[in-house]
């Protein structure tokens, strides 16, 4: 729980306060005595006994008991300090703004160290060190500028660079979007996001609680309670919009396996968000437009009516959001559009964009949002762009817009690019209390993000039934390393996963007797393939469609003597579409499962799905769907399809064996061979690290 005293502070004292507003210590006073802040403010420097209308103290050991302190002095001397305060001062709330800690060097880690043992032993709570600060209605504990309007019902913002923190709240701000808070947590010493959100999760209250939350992130330091507090918090009813950067390639693992060259950091990710319902975003612009489109009443469907006086950017629009799944419906043939169209200009048009022309008057606009709103039964959202050339006042349009958003039911977004011609009325339109888009692409991406991004995926789910203590016996007694043939298919039949039926032999006649046995034939052809190489395909390892007993001792003796090859597996050649299934273990994110087209095609396309564990069929088919393959897996030119029921039953199959197992740190399914008959792997690798 996080301490009263940082939250809402009876007193607060500047240690290293300036008259200089253009140090940390000053500029921190500043805002502090320009903030809503009501109550006792002290200062702390040496050399002075005045600054800016505060009684300063030469050090904290005069200081009287004070609830909050905000520290601008070397991080030398911050230790000290806190011991002070927090063992004399019955200080229990810390914002650290000072640099030099565990970001820069071992000596600044243990002084770190020592300052958050001596604030959890009082039970107080520390933002930073190394960072711009903490803000929220009662009070600015903050060094940056803007200062963002507060309200009760703005974004709470929590990032991990306070920098970073500045740009996205300039540019929030510019259009309009209001903060409830905003956590600069820097070092994370004690604080982090995730305690944040925690913080947040276990405060809630849906009358009084912003229910928009945004994060930036470098780092996440405990995903599954990332997920959980994020996942609660949008089930009460609230939106989370989030940047993580920095997971370009720097994750990326050594690919001792196909699933091990997939698995990012950024992959885990963007499986981690999606199971949480997190809006991922890829930079500022975009973050703030998704927190903007949370401000507006929540989507119900994807059927959007543009609403302009400018075809260009209608067209944009159209095309974002139609690329991006979502529908701008023709309206030519609506019964409502013939009375619409006779109350607008001649040459306008009402099939969707709704072009009322450049001459468009404020009554017009409320004539089609009427009939948006009542009429037009197959939308379900507006986008209305109306900018100016520079001839006129937008005042009254903007004034009549203002009013639609506050009556319709359906969400109107506005598009009000003219941020020059038109400033002070668009000024005035976000005076009263409204967001502005500026840029129509820049809000359709954002719209379509919304849209595509599924709810929280259930806490608790229900995985096929698998034989767990058979799993269990089978690990036990099995090595770390690679598994031999014969534990993991025990594994796979053990968890209900469906495989070939092979042979493993490493003499000639004992490949030619099982050939007599499955009846080797043109009609039973036979796969035999090296055991021991990683890519067999790359050594010349893989022979299809033996027919004859001639030719399987022929390709025995030539596979046999591949180097690293000591056996040679055989089996029953199956028919079908190239699907692949894979598992890797992360110390922190769990288990991530993979799924997609397989064979050599994940090599060359990587048009894989992943999720963390644990993952449901039903989840796994939706999944699917997202595929640029998907169409292939439908079926296309007379090719089969793949069974999808199967397909994804056997995805859950593999997450409920690694949650039996967790000791399978990377796992291959590629390929599996799916038709309408069957989903059977025909390849498989396991590796333990127990």
């Amino acid at each position: 729980m996080i301490a009263k005293e940082l939250l809402n502070p009876r007193s607060i004292v500047i240690c290293g306060a300036s008259s200089d507003v253009h140090k940390p210590g000053g500029k921190s006073l500043k805002n502090l005595l320009e903030s809503p802040f009501k109550g006792q403010v002290y200062a702390v420097n040496p050399k002075e006994t005045e600054v800016q209308g505060v009684k300063c103290y030469s050090k904290v050991e005069d200081l009287p008991q004070v609830d909050c302190a905000i520290l601008c002095i070397a991080a030398k001397f911050c230790a000290q300090t806190v011991d002070v305060l927090a063992k004399e001062k019955g200080c229990k709330g810390f914002i650290i703004v000072s640099a030099g800690f565990s970001e820069e060097s071992h000596e600044g880690a243990e002084i770190e160290k020592h300052i958050v043992d001596t604030i959890n032993s009082v039970g107080g709570s520390l933002i930073g060190p190394n960072c711009t600060g903490f803000l929220n209605v009662n009070y600015a504990g903050c060094f940056d500028t803007p200062i963002p309007p507060l309200d009760p019902k703005g974004v709470d913002f929590i990032t991990g660079s306070g920098a970073t923190a500045v740009f996205i709240k300039e540019y929030g701000m510019s259009n309009g979007l209001k903060f409830n808070s905003v956590w600069a947590v820097g070092n994370s010493a004690q604080l982090g996001i995730e305690d944040v959100l925690e913080h947040l999760d276990e405060t809630f209250d849906p009358v009084k609680s912003s229910h928009v939350i945004m994060l930036y992130m470098e780092k996440i330091g405990d995903p599954q309670r990332l997920l959980k507090h994020s996942r609660s918090l949008i089930n009460k009813g609230c939106h989370i919009a989030a940047i993580k950067s920095g997971g370009s390639a720097a994750g990326s693992r050594a690919a001792s396996s196909h699933t091990g060259a997939l698995a990012t950091n950024d992959a885990a990710v963007d499986a981690l968000f999606r199971k949480a319902g997190i809006v991922r975003c890829q930079n500022r612009q975009e973050l703030t437009t998704v927190c903007a489109v949370f401000m507006y009443p929540e989507l119900k469907g994807k059927r959007c009516a543009v609403v302009t006086h400018a075809g260009g950017p209608a067209v944009m629009l159209t095309d974002v959001l139609s690329n991006g799944g979502m529908e701008v419906p023709s309206l030519k043939d609506h019964p409502a559009s013939p009375a619409l169209l006779e109350k607008l200009f001649g040459g306008s048009s009402v099939g969707n964009p709704i072009d009322f022309l450049a001459t468009g008057t404020a009554e017009q606009l409320g004539y089609i949002l009427d009939t948006v709103e009542n009429e037009y039964t197959d939308i379900d959202f507006s986008v209305v762009i109306f900018g100016s050339p520079g001839l006129f006042s937008n005042k009254e349009v903007y004034d009549l817009l203002d009013q639609k958003m506050r009556t319709c039911k359906k969400p109107i977004f506005p598009v009000l690019p003219s941020i020059i011609n038109v400033k002070s009325e668009i000024e005035d339109f976000i005076a009263k209390g409204n967001i502005n888009f500026p840029e129509e692409c820049v809000l359709g991406n954002a719209l379509v993000k919304v849209y595509n991004t599924p709810k929280p995926q259930p806490e608790n789910v229900e995985l096929p039934k698998i034989d767990v203590a058979r799993i269990r016996a089978t690990v036990d007694r099995c090595k770390d390393g690679y598994m031999e043939i014969s534990d993991y298919n025990e594994l796979l039949d053990a968890a209900g996963i469906s495989r070939k039926k092979s042979v493993e032999v490493s003499k000639k006649e004992d490949a030619l007797a099982f050939a007599k046995e499955v009846g080797c034939s043109k009609d039973v052809p036979l796969v035999m393939k090296v055991v021991g190489p990683l890519h067999k395909s790359d050594v010349g390892g893989v022979t299809l469609g033996v027919k004859d007993l001639d030719t399987v001792a022929k390709e025995f003796d030539r596979l046999i003597v591949i180097p690293e090859t000591y056996a040679v597996e055989m089996y029953p050649m199956l028919d079908g579409t190239d699907v692949y299934i894979g598992a890797i273990r992360d110390d922190k994110f769990g288990h991530q499962i993979f799924f997609g087209l397989g064979g050599i095609f994940i090599e060359v396309l990587k048009d894989v799905q992943s999720a963390l564990a644990p993952i449901t069929a039903a989840e796994a088919k939706e999944m699917l769907k997202q595929l640029k393959g998907y169409k292939i897996l439908e079926g296309v030119r007379g090719q089969e399809g793949v069974n999808l029921d199967l397909y994804a039953d056997q995805v859950a199959r593999v997450s409920a064996l690694v949650q039996a197992a967790p000791e399978i740190a990377e796992m291959d399914l590629n390929p599996l061979l799916g038709n309408p008959r069957y989903v059977t792997a025909v390849d498989a690798r396991i590796r333990l690290e127990k």
